[in-house]
Formats: structure tokens, C-alpha cells, sequence
């Protein structure tokens, strides 16, 4: 059982540690230079960021945060790798869905 408990704090721990090296800052430029807004606008017309913020998004968790974010990369061909990615997911977190 002890051995079980370590094993979940230590995967924690490094779960933790890669969210942290994600940069907001990095983030927000990245959606910034990508005119995220503009797709985001299409589909909820005026403002892009009520994407976020409407009472039937889809993003609940900050893991549908990540896999959306991965979602959109793939189908904008952003380039984008896994840890830009998680500078979008860190700015979308820390600005819209605070989890």
C-alpha cells in the first residue's frame, strides 16, 4: 500500500513539474501569431474568446484543455510540438478556464 502511495505522489510530482515549465507568457504570443481568434470567431461569432467562456464548452478538465489544444494544433497544421502546446494549454488555463 506505502508502495502505491509513493508511486502516485512521485507520477504526480513529475505531472506537476511539466505543467510548471510551461511558459503563459510564450502562450499567449503563440495563439497571437497563429490568429486563433479567427477560427474562434467563426464558430461563435464577434468575440473569439467566448469560446471559452460559453456555459456549453466542451473543455471541463485541464486534460479536454490539453487534448483540445492538441486537436486545434493538428487541424490548423500549426507545427507546433507537444511543449508549445503546453504553453498555449498554460495561457488558455491561467487566462480563461483557471483549473
Amino acid at each position: 500500500m506505502m508502495k502505491t502511495k509513493t508511486i502516485l505522489f512521485l507520477a504526480t510530482g513529475l505531472l506537476a513539474g511539466t505543467a510548471w515549465a510551461a511558459d503563459a507568457g510564450v502562450g499567449e504570443k503563440m495563439v497571437a501569431e497563429k490568429n486563433c481568434a479567427a477560427c474562434h470567431q467563426r464558430l461563435v461569432g464577434g468575440d473569439g474568446s467566448k469560446i471559452y467562456l460559453r456555459d456549453s464548452r466542451r473543455v471541463k478538465t485541464l486534460p479536454q484543455l490539453d487534448a483540445q489544444v492538441r486537436y486545434c494544433s493538428n487541424e490548423l497544421e500549426t507545427g507546433w510540438f507537444p511543449e508549445d502546446e503546453a504553453h498555449v494549454v498554460a495561457w488558455l488555463n491561467h487566462r480563461y478556464y483557471k483549473f
